[in-house]
């Protein structure tokens, strides 16, 4: 009698202890943010590029961060389309839109001004219009990039098209340019002036049209007082000194106040692609 007693009190308090590491858990993972963000850049780049963000957030918010990378935009497409799977985002303004409108994300703040794409082909190659690429192969950030749309519509007519080259990223892109694997290449515009800011031997032949530039945006799925806490905390970072470290080290000077109606119909774009 006294052994089964004490078997029901060891299966009691397993039971009890397996509750307790269940909700332990469950605990640590409701604390953890998980911040996606765009492949314009290498995953081991785009991590390293923006782990003082996700520090800052960290030490602020007291909230691990853990920055969600992908390998190109076809898989990084998959993951927008899925926003359970994390909680903020960083990243362009079709995505940002996609998100807002179907995604319940609340857009907190955005990078100032606005960004554009270019394309660019080597000086010793004298082009002055795209219409001059048409059969020449261009290197471009995979569907459903901004790059990869805006090249898209420019030639509508698939008899009269670029050979497109899809890279993995913009690094790659400049690269493949630069060797001379590729006749011409489509790249954000601030990554090519990076570039002719090194003097690499390049030549700008058309430049689309500025859309807004990159939003961090919040799952409603978060606290409403986490999604303001990280908004005063972008917004006033270029007023305070660890602030201002962190904006330096990204390449920022600053967020700016962003809602949901700047990037109203940027994810219009994105209608052509599977699973809009």
């Amino acid at each position: 009698m006294k052994t089964q007693s004490i078997n029901k009190i060891l299966i009691v308090l397993g039971f009890t202890v397996l509750a307790l590491l269940i909700q332990g858990g469950a605990t640590a993972s409701a604390a953890e943010l998980r911040l996606a963000i765009q492949p314009v850049l290498s995953e081991s780049r785009t991590r390293a590029a923006f782990t003082p963000l996700a520090r800052y957030l960290e030490e602020k918010t007291g909230r691990k961060v853990t920055i969600l990378t992908m390998p190109n935009f076809l898989s990084y497409w998959d993951l927008v389309r899925k926003p359970e799977q994390y909680d903020l985002s960083l990243d362009a303004a079709h995505f940002t839109d996609y998100r807002a409108d179907k995604g319940n994300f609340e857009v907190l703040a955005k990078i100032p001004d606005f960004v554009s794409y270019s394309i660019v082909v080597r000086q010793e190659n004298l082009v002055f219009e795209p219409s001059e690429l048409i059969a020449k192969s261009i290197a471009t950030l995979g569907a459903p990039s901004i790059g990869a749309a805006r090249l898209n519509a420019m030639f509508p007519n698939p008899m009269r098209q670029p050979a497109m080259v899809e890279v993995a990223s913009s690094e790659i892109g400049m690269q493949k340019l630069l060797s001379g694997e590729v006749f011409a290449a489509i790249m954000p515009t601030p990554i090519v002036s990076q570039f002719m800011g090194n003097n690499a031997p390049i030549s700008v032949v058309s430049t689309t049209e500025p859309i807004p530039h990159i939003a961090l945006s919040a799952s409603l799925s978060l606290d409403a007082n986490v999604r303001q806490s990280i908004r005063s905390l972008l917004l006033e970072a270029s007023q305070t000194t660890d602030g201002k470290i962190m904006l330096q080290k990204i390449g920022f000077p600053k967020f700016d106040p962003a809602t949901k109606a700047i990037y109203q119909g940027q994810a219009a774009i994105l209608k052509e692609y599977w699973g809009y």
